[in-house]
């Protein structure tokens, strides 16, 4: 399972002009399901997502977390974080977890975020989404549960 997370102002979700989902302060989590990936993928991912001090103290220094500054968080399913484009120039999708066990692993990744606390945003799983964010700083990490 692969996260991308971004420290943001705002961020939002719209499906053909709608807004269907929207935070202010706190992390937007591009996430990637890939083809072997299990609950405990989603389980490591949600722990770093909710310890990472990634947010600014009084003195400027990333000591904070997510719970620390009462920040939301919007995830959003992107199966092409699990694109394999070492070679040719057309990405292979092989890598991606199928809809179903995607659809499967995204809910439990999202309950699981949820049960942790704080407010937790989505998008639609497998829908075609256009992503707004105000990236603050910026600060973008990678967090691979395979690495």
């Amino acid at each position: 399972m692969i996260a991308v997370i971004q420290r943001c102002s705002s961020s939002c979700v719209r499906i053909d002009n709608e807004k269907i989902s929207e935070i202010a302060y706190g992390i937007m989590v591009l996430l990637g399901i890939c083809i072997d990936d299990k609950k405990k993928d989603a389980e490591y991912i949600v722990k770093k997502i909710q310890t990472l001090r990634i947010f600014n103290d009084e003195n400027g220094k990333m000591n904070l977390s997510i719970n620390d500054v009462k920040g939301s968080i919007l995830v959003v399913s992107q199966f092409t974080l699990c694109a394999n484009i070492k070679k040719g120039s057309r990405p292979s999708f092989i890598n991606a977890a199928p809809p179903l066990i995607g659809k499967r692993l995204y809910d439990y990744f999202v309950s699981y975020l949820k049960d942790k606390g704080g407010e937790v945003h989505t998008g639609e799983f497998g829908a075609d989404m256009n992503v707004e964010l105000i990236n603050q700083g910026p600060a973008t990490f990678i967090i691979d549960s395979e690495a």
